[in-house]
């Protein structure tokens, strides 16, 4: 049985285990040096320590993790989501989208951004059927442009790339 959780202190050293074993189901989509990259525990505990990490916990134990940033007004941005490979397949990169979503929501962002792979069968596909959408070139806004030309200096090809929005209804 599955659970979604904020992060605690204990679950940050185990997430990059995590970040890593995930990055590998890109091969082939993604340069050998990117998916040797894994987030600083610093940049997560920061992330924690402000309500901005969820984790997908199996018993006790960290299996997956939604990591989000606050980068501009009214939408928050999924900087990344990652499950096991071990632990996927059971709808808990769903799960963590959701519980973001919802936090978003309540948060008062009127949306959530992300960027991810247009050419990976299960990456862009699975963020349309939850809700988001493609966003045009001409409508990025600074800060998303920047993320993809960040995402390129780091070697993503930005013909690869593409950045989504889910809007959000705000109550």
């Amino acid at each position: 049985m599955y659970k979604i959780a904020l992060a605690r202190e204990q679950d940050i050293p185990l997430l990059s285990a995590i970040e890593l074993a995930a990055a590998q189901l890109l091969a082939g989509y993604a340069p050998e040096r990117v998916l040797k990259e894994a987030t600083s525990e610093q940049e997560m505990r920061y992330a924690q320590e402000r309500g901005l990490l969820w984790v997908a916990l199996s018993g006790d134990r960290p299996v997956g993790f939604a990591h989000v940033r606050l980068l501009e007004p009214n939408a928050a941005h999924l900087q990344e989501i990652d499950v096991h490979p071990e632990h996927g397949c059971r709808g808990l990169g769903t799960r963590l989208t959701m519980a973001v979503c919802g936090w978003a929501t309540k948060a008062g962002h009127h949306a959530l951004t992300l960027t991810t792979f247009r050419t990976v069968p299960w990456n862009m596909p699975f963020y349309l059927r939850l809700g988001f959408e493609l966003v045009a070139c001409e409508e990025l806004s600074p800060i998303m442009l920047s993320i993809l030309q960040e995402e390129e200096r780091r070697g993503l090809d930005p013909e690869a790339r593409v950045a989504m929005r889910r809007r959000l209804y705000v109550r």
